[in-house]
């Protein structure tokens, strides 16, 4: 897998700050984080404030990212976003299949079509997968897991140097101000890394597995496990500065 010394932190600022709320924020954290070599830092504004965020933050250790994409990078698709254009922009990393996507209707084939997109672009996926809490209590969170990992990952080949993400994100947590249980992290983490390898034994170094789900800085440290879990992405937490860096300083 990849190298673990760098922590991934994703802030996913989804669509709760306008455009001057995301140009100051981003400032703001410019101005005031003390960067740490052992943490990649990425930030995914709403696609509208999404340009002037990555100007903001382009001579700082912040990375730039983006919360969604469509599958195609060019065509007759009103409202989507290119995956090329998002290249364009400098953006490194894109969500893919976060749970308010999926509730949306977005499918694994969808997901999977996206991902390929990305990767062809040369951006890192970041692919959410997660259990609803239905099927978390009739336990059928390993399957929902496996399936949704496996499909993800269908005919994908990254190229040398290219890598994605998988991220664990429990969809009765979002957005909740409740975490899962350290133990259930990492044993879900597990299944994470054991489906991919065994769908593509090359992919073993090519991947990490990050955490998201009401992350703040008096939890993060429980969904960063060795070298199983790398990181997290951080919601509302990301929203402020003081609550955002709090969450830097606080990762070990």
């Amino acid at each position: 897998m990849l190298n673990k010394t760098k922590k991934l932190v994703i802030a996913n600022w989804k669509m709760k700050l306008n455009h001057q709320q995301s140009i100051d924020l981003a400032k703001q954290l410019v101005r005031q984080y003390k960067s740490n070599d052992n943490l990649e830092v990425v930030i995914c504004p709403n696609f509208a404030s999404l340009q002037a965020v990555g100007e903001i933050i382009k001579n700082s250790n912040f990375k730039l990212g983006a919360q969604d994409v469509f599958y195609h990078d060019i065509g007759s698709y009103t409202g989507e976003i290119s995956p090329a254009v998002l290249a364009e922009l400098g953006c490194g990393y894109v969500l893919v299949g976060h749970s308010e996507r999926r509730k949306l209707g977005e499918s694994d084939d969808d997901i999977n079509r996206k991902v390929q997109a990305i990767v062809k672009n040369d951006m890192v996926p970041v692919i959410c997968v997660g259990e609803t809490f239905e099927e978390f209590q009739e336990h059928k969170t390993d399957v929902v897991i496996i399936q949704q990992v496996t499909k993800a990952l269908e005919d994908i080949k990254l190229r040398p140097g290219q890598k994605l993400v998988l991220a664990y994100e429990p969809v009765w947590v979002v957005g909740s101000g409740q975490a899962v249980e350290h133990n259930v992290v990492e044993h879900i983490v597990q299944i994470i890394l054991y489906t991919a390898i065994d769908l593509d034994p090359q992919l073993a170094d090519k991947f990490t597995v990050i955490y998201g789900g009401s992350v703040d800085a008096a939890n993060v440290n429980d969904f960063i496990i060795g070298n199983l879990s790398t990181g997290v992405i951080v919601g509302t937490e990301s929203l402020k500065v003081k609550s955002f860096i709090d969450i830097l300083e606080k990762i070990q």
